[in-house]
């Protein structure tokens, strides 16, 4: 009895001590309020996130925004079908289903055409993926790695998932945005069952930065390296938009996107527009939205109402609405269907886009990217896209958040001590 005791106790305290790794955050964590210094259009704010954040900010880019599945999933294919030399793509989403069909048709095409082709796929997110799917893509020469798959020795990292959305082709033309390869982000978000989101494609130097942000997971899954002209090439200036790519990661010990979304929050003097799938601030962000208001910036928040995919983290989203509401911020949700969107809009100078959800998992946990572009006509342009998505949606005042019912503000608090995992 007595060694059957020590067994459970030896099971319980490893169970535990794996949940406990799990629910760890980056040693180099922000914890105290980042103060107003400069603007968004001050030099020193280049400066600043130049240097804190690492990529240097490129001249010479275009950047074509991409709404819903209709042009969305036309544009990935089509430069997926006209690759020469390589095709490097990682996603958190990869299901079955048409789409998913489609996607790995061309790939297997271009790779017995001779073109190098690697699939970085996160092995929770592509989990819904026929393994057929997965056979054929193999069969036909195509490398395919799972980021950090269920095994014994890695149920510590279980928790660090890669949310990144990365596509390159020949290392000169680059997509990232919200999207998924399932079928749920087809059509143009008609109604419930077809999302709204947005996707990006970019050409000029900065394409370089977005290949990088590829082979940082695909080094740590593979220990491979892949390089030479046929990933980065020679690339000419494409446009005049000012961008950078960087890349977060726990297991980098760092939390970058969160100091990059502080800094630019603690930078803007006018307004900012949030387009939010996922939103659940800590107190330091929450914060620095509120203090952002009393200085006068004019605060507009988009959310999912009622269509979302996951109804816990619109419960526990809802907890910190009064205070922002309180300081005037503006919160709208949106009706039609679900709204994938991942967009902040500072000053109508910057535009941040890309896989980064605002919220701890995507601050702390999850392995990310994020495309900064400094441009007032490209900040008119997605200003506008708002405005647009705004007609779908209605305000939630304070009178509509006090009035929610007593059992969604039960949820609310049980939910609490979970909400930096979801």
């Amino acid at each position: 009895m007595i060694w059957m005791l020590i067994a459970a106790t030896a099971i319980l305290t490893a169970m535990a001590v794996m949940v406990a790794v799990n629910f760890k955050v980056p040693e180099k964590a922000v914890r105290h309020a980042i103060g107003h210094c400069h603007a968004i259009e001050d030099p020193q704010f280049e400066l600043e996130m130049d240097a804190m954040l690492g990529p240097d900010m490129l001249q010479g880019n275009s950047i074509t925004a991409l709404h819903n599945g209709d042009e969305i999933f036309p544009a990935m294919l089509a430069a997926i079908r006209a690759a020469k030399q390589s095709i490097t793509f990682e996603t958190y989403i990869y299901w079955s289903g048409s789409i998913g069909r489609e996607f790995a048709d061309a790939l297997k095409e271009r790779q017995l055409a001779g073109v190098a082709v690697h699939v970085m796929l996160d092995w929770a997110g592509s989990f819904k993926m026929d393994q057929s799917l997965l056979s054929e893509l193999r069969d036909a020469g195509v490398e395919v790695e799972k980021y950090h798959p269920l095994k014994w020795y890695t149920v510590s990292r279980l928790n660090n998932r890669t949310h990144r959305k990365l596509l390159v082709v020949d290392g000169t033309i680059g997509f990232t945005g919200g999207v998924g390869i399932a079928d749920q982000w087809r059509g143009h978000a008609q109604d419930p069952e077809h999302w709204r989101d947005m996707h990006f494609r970019i050409e000029g130097p900065v394409v370089a930065q977005l290949q990088a942000g590829f082979m940082d997971n695909w080094i740590k899954t593979t220990g491979r390296v892949l390089h030479s002209a046929k990933y980065y090439p020679a690339l000419a200036a494409a446009g005049s938009r000012k961008m950078h790519m960087f890349v977060s990661s726990p297991s980098g010990g760092n939390a970058s996107m969160q100091l990059m979304y502080l800094l630019a929050v603690a930078a803007a003097t006018k307004t900012i527009d949030l387009q939010a799938a996922y939103f659940i601030p800590d107190r330091l962000m929450n914060d620095a939205l509120v203090e952002a208001t009393r200085r006068g910036v004019k605060i507009r928040l988009l959310v999912p109402d009622r269509y979302t995919d996951s109804m816990l983290i619109r419960v526990a989203s809802k907890r910190q609405w009064g205070s922002l509401l309180a300081a005037g911020v503006e919160i709208y949700e949106y009706e039609k269907t679900m709204m994938h969107n991942k967009m902040l809009i500072l000053d109508g100078l910057m535009v941040s886009v890309g896989s980064t959800n605002f919220d701890m998992r995507s601050f702390n946990l999850n392995d990310e990217a994020s495309l900064n572009v400094y441009s007032p006509e490209f900040g008119a342009a997605m200003t506008r896209v708002m405005e647009s998505d705004l007609r779908g949606a209605t305000a939630c005042t304070m009178e509509k958040w006090r009035a929610r019912p007593m059992l969604q503000k039960i949820g609310e608090w049980l939910i609490r001590p979970i909400e930096s995992q979801m």
